[in-house]
């Protein structure tokens, strides 16, 4: 009778790791393009449409990072870090580059204070950020991208839009809407205003 129970139970156990083994297999792609969005894509490219590797690839990212909790911000902090960014964007008028580097700093910044990994190159760092804020990270390449001089100032422009989006999430508020538009209409607006009166 005992032996009887012994295999009954060995039975179930494997059939319900079987299952659990295919559930993964069939919902694993679908829940990491729905997790990475654009990321996903990304790499897909990367890899050269080899869904495997891919997939793989993120999956790592996901055991390496996933268990980072973000930590709170105090309400001084999130004053004082939304202080820095609006003079960021303010600078952007007269220095371009300089706002565009400034900005990619403070990312760094505050991605560390939020408990992201300090160390590594960029690309470290938005592997990390992926994990947690896949639809933006792209802006955080895309700002340290332009800092390093690479396109001119319409590109340095969208580059602190984009990352505007990320540092909003970073700071727990929801991406800029319409008000996040206006300022980057004012931002050019202001940077062509002073380009034709200096030219």
């Amino acid at each position: 009778m005992t032996t009887v129970l012994i295999i009954v139970g060995v039975v179930v156990l494997a059939a319900i790791a079987g299952w659990l083994l295919l559930r993964g297999r069939a919902t694993g792609g679908a829940g990491l393009k729905r997790r990475f969005g654009p990321e996903y894509d990304r790499v897909l490219a990367r890899h050269q449409g080899d869904t495997k590797l891919a997939e793989q690839e993120l999956e790592e990212r996901v055991k390496r990072h996933g268990s980072i909790s973000e930590r709170p911000l105090s309400d001084e902090a999130r004053e004082r870090y939304t202080a820095r960014w609006t003079r960021v964007q303010e600078r952007f008028v007269d220095a371009p580059e300089d706002a565009v580097t400034e900005a990619g700093d403070l990312l760094d910044e505050l991605s560390r204070e939020r408990g992201f990994p300090e160390a590594g190159s960029v690309e470290d760092r938005a592997e990390a950020l992926s994990v947690h804020h896949a639809a933006q990270v792209d802006a955080y390449r895309r700002v340290h991208t332009a800092r390093d001089g690479a396109g001119g100032t319409e590109d340095l422009r969208q580059a602190l839009v984009e990352a505007h989006a990320l540092f909003d999430a970073l700071l727990g508020k929801r991406t800029a809407g319409p008000a996040g538009r206006d300022r980057a209409t004012d931002m050019r607006k202001q940077h062509h205003a002073k380009g034709s009166v200096t030219s």
